[in-house]
């Protein structure tokens, strides 16, 4: 697999599409948004100039990537010679099925398409597809080009074969693939997301404040960000998203999103995405925590 188009121009797709082109793919980026890939393009440089400043890259390196990166506004025309595809648009169900059935109808029949879906079941994304065997998970972990995880899920009818190139490919793009079976939320949100979750049940119930919850879990488990900072980096619309299929997947209220969760992403606040979460963040720095702003 050679040629590579990534759906989804965000910030896990521009990740995935830095990763495949600085390891000498060409890749395909799509987006039915002009301005959203021309963003794109300059987050990619931003980032490509980060890796020279830390000499991590060179700067022909840079330039080798960045020519490796072609833009299209065109699902059709953008897909249709690529050997592997990764989805990587906003995680809804519909969109995520409107896509995969386009894709099987217009990419070549040997390829092979993949999602970045963080949730949603493989099983029922390649039903909608005329080649459920070539479907797959491929669920990269945020910042792309810096995380070694990859995710790779097989649905019920992916083939050995499919799971056999995706897991070599990871492996090409210096990552480390971990195999893994289609239930709600795979291994790492199942996981993760209840944690975070139950972090925010915390706050909502009063039991300590943003900091403290977060220092706990930072001094006392050895965790690198504490759980409400992490919820805010990875999108609280996204963790809501996330927690509703593990509840509507497993049917146990344990998996119920908090309350103050949801309260929270029908105001707006969806974390550094929004400049508010349960931190505030400055404009034009959105890395940056400056202070909690929920207690």
């Amino acid at each position: 697999m050679k040629h590579i188009a990534v759906i989804g121009s965000g910030t896990m797709g521009n990740g995935i599409a830095h990763s495949f082109a600085q390891h000498g793919y060409m890749v395909n980026l799509v987006d039915i948004s002009q301005e959203a890939l021309d963003r794109a393009i300059k987050t990619i440089t931003a980032n490509l100039d980060r890796q020279v400043a830390k000499e991590l890259i060179s700067e022909s390196g840079k330039e080798s990537t960045l020519k490796n990166i072609t833009t299209f506004p065109d699902v059709e025309t953008g897909t249709m010679s690529a050997d592997l595809v990764v989805e990587a648009a906003t995680e809804n169900t519909d969109l995520k099925l409107k896509i995969f059935k386009q894709l099987s109808a217009c990419c070549k029949p040997e390829a092979i398409l993949a999602t970045n879906t963080s949730s949603i079941s493989i099983t029922r994304i390649a039903a909608a597809t005329e080649r459920p065997a070539q479907v797959i998970g491929m669920h990269f972990m945020n910042p792309v080009p810096v995380m070694k995880l990859v995710e790779v899920i097989r649905g019920f009818s992916t083939s050995d074969e499919t799971t056999r190139l995706v897991m070599e490919l990871s492996e090409k793009l210096e990552k480390t693939p971990v195999e893994v079976n289609d239930y709600p939320g795979f291994v790492a949100n199942r996981i993760l997301m209840p944690m975070i979750n139950e972090a925010i049940y915390a706050l909502h119930e009063g039991v300590a404040g943003v900091t403290e919850i977060d220092t706990v879990m930072k001094l006392g488990m050895a965790h690198p960000m504490g759980p409400l900072q992490l919820a805010d980096f990875i999108g609280l619309d996204v963790c809501l998203s996330i927690m509703e299929v593990l509840y509507q997947g497993f049917g146990n209220t344990k998996y119920f999103p908090c309350p103050l969760l949801v309260n929270m992403v029908n105001a707006g606040h969806k974390g550094i995405k929004s400049g508010n979460g349960f931190y505030t963040y400055e404009k034009g720095r959105k890395e940056l925590v400056v202070a909690p702003s929920f207690r």
